[in-house]
């Protein structure tokens, strides 16, 4: 018996992201139907600011042209989800900027409020792992607490 998996006609790995990418989507819209953010919930959200879709101010795109991570905490407005992707309005450096990410973009979503997390994996060119860079919009947050716990992880690498 062979200890390889055999390969699969059905793209699982994709399925999942897909569907984890919801449970973001359905958390902002909550947000958004209520215009405002329950207790002391509060979201980072990374995201691939080359990704298609992805419409970002320009000297973001410079300043981060991989990867880059916003907070919606305390000042954010105009919170709109689509069914594909949501926009929002942020503060940078005390300059107002309107992004809109697709959910395909985002590659991690962090509620520290209550120590969840979910991770979407995004392979660079070379193949590794990709850093997020922080954006810093205004006012920064505290960092997250990544003690492990309530964090969805999916690696569909194979063992060989």
């Amino acid at each position: 018996m062979s200890d390889e998996a055999p390969d699969s006609l059905i793209p699982y790995d994709e399925i999942v992201q897909e569907a984890l990418r919801a449970v973001v989507g359905r958390v902002l819209g909550e947000v958004e139907a209520t215009c405002r953010l329950p207790g002391e919930h509060h979201f980072f959200i990374t995201f691939k600011t080359g990704a298609a879709g992805v419409d970002i101010p320009r000297h973001l795109s410079e300043k981060f042209p991989d990867e880059m991570t916003i907070v919606i905490q305390n000042r954010f407005w105009d919170l709109k989800v689509r069914a594909d992707g949501f926009e929002v309005g942020l503060s940078f450096n005390q300059a107002p900027a309107k992004l809109a990410i697709p959910f395909s973009a985002i590659t991690g979503f962090v509620d520290p409020a209550v120590d969840f997390a979910l991770q979407f994996h995004a392979r660079s060119e070379e193949g590794a792992l990709d850093e997020p860079e922080r954006a810093e919009n205004d006012p920064p947050a505290p960092a997250p607490v990544e003690d492990g716990s309530n964090v969805v992880s999916v690696d569909f690498s194979r063992k060989k």
